[in-house]
């Protein structure tokens, strides 16, 4: 029995739900990268930052090689740095909303003095 399309577009989000793994697909936009520079950037425990490339390498967004003892993560495809863009837009744009709402409801404590 195969998984209705949302239900798998459901597990695909659940998957990107963890803070560590958003910054790892944000930091492989601009290449590959091993594995000490990635725990430099994300000031994690190794072992919780190989928690979540095992969930990243698993689903298929990242692909890890070895070269030498260093082990080198990078995105599986462009779509991935495209969906990190453009849930930034939509981030953008939702708070670009709240700072409008804000700024009214400023207004209106002001006209009410």
């Amino acid at each position: 029995m195969s998984v209705p399309l949302y239900q798998a577009k459901a597990e695909f989000f659940r998957m990107l739900g963890h803070p560590v793994r958003i910054r790892v697909l944000e930091l492989l936009q601009d290449g590959p990268m091993p594995v000490r520079g990635l725990l430099a950037a994300i000031e994690v425990e190794p072992s919780s930052l190989s928690q979540q490339l095992a969930v990243l390498r698993r689903s298929g967004i990242v692909t890890s090689t070895r070269e030498g003892s260093t082990v080198v993560y990078a995105l599986a495809g462009g779509d991935v740095a495209d969906l990190m863009k453009a849930a930034r837009r939509i981030l953008t744009e939702m708070l670009t909303g709240q700072n409008q709402l804000l700024a009214e409801l400023r207004e209106g404590e002001v006209t009410t003095r």
